[in-house]
């Protein structure tokens, strides 16, 4: 997720990267991605720009992951506030110098997401990221129990999937069928004044690769019997961008595929 939030940032910070020539939203035939002119440079790891030697650093803690499932009950613990970090944007500090060279885009907010989950989804996570400064705004973050797996293979997937992490019992605690899941991002998204019905506004998905949105969430909303919500009909992908200018596959981000 932070490595992908870097590409968005470097794509940013030229003239015309976005959708300068597609207005309103354009769909590619066959294909449900938007259209992208593509960056003047490559990306690696180590090029994220989230913080500068001449800007305040800040110590790194684990996210309470209670917390970004809105479950934390413990904010008044001052043992547990010192442990664990209750803001994930202050791990994702834009440098001021990078700031000053984002140009003006046709959106308001990224929406950058990444899904967890081979057979059905077990975590719908969301980043909010200002399209002005690139900072982020707000994180969505929820665990999603399946609906059509029998307890010991969901023990058994959340074993072999978050156990190694020590999320197992995160997960267990707060985890929440897919269709809760959408009906709270939906207020999510209202809270924010990106969406009243139909596609959103003002804000764009953002994935690398087309299978969160083209695939795996249309699958969900079928298992789950839930009409597919229209705003998830059109997103950026950055894997396109790449591929469009540079003429060869995105590999060479290090970013793991999706398929």
């Amino acid at each position: 997720m932070a490595l992908l939030r870097a590409s968005l940032l470097k794509m940013t910070c030229h003239r015309n990267v976005w959708l300068s020539s597609f207005s309103p939203l354009t769909m590619y035939p066959n294909s449900n991605s938007l259209p992208l002119q593509p960056p003047m440079f490559s990306l690696s790891a180590s090029e994220a720009p989230f913080s500068s030697s001449h800007e305040p650093q800040f110590r790194w803690k684990p996210m309470c992951l209670y917390h970004t499932q809105g479950k934390c009950n413990k904010m008044d613990d001052p043992v547990h506030i010192e442990r664990f970090n209750h803001d994930c944007s202050r791990e994702l500090q834009v440098a001021s110098a990078e700031q000053r060279k984002i140009c003006s885009q046709n959106f308001d907010f990224f929406l950058v997401l990444d899904l967890e989950g081979r057979v059905e989804i077990l975590e719908f996570p969301v980043l909010m990221i200002s399209a002005k400064t690139m900072q982020v705004e707000d994180i969505f973050h929820r665990f999603v129990r399946p609906s059509k797996m029998s307890e010991q293979r969901i023990n058994e997937y959340i074993e072999g999937k978050y156990g190694k992490f020590g999320v197992d019992r995160v997960w267990h605690d707060t985890a929440i069928p897919f269709n809760k899941v959408i009906q709270q991002f939906e207020v999510w998204l209202m809270q924010h004044h990106l969406w009243m019905g139909g596609s959103l506004d003002g804000a764009a998905f953002v994935t690398c690769g087309n299978w969160d949105l083209k695939t795996k969430v249309p699958q969900q909303c079928q298992v789950s019997k839930l009409k597919l919500p229209p705003y998830f009909m059109e997103w950026i992908n950055l894997k396109d961008v790449y591929l469009n200018f540079y003429k060869r596959r995105v590999s060479s981000f290090n970013i793991k595929s999706r398929g």
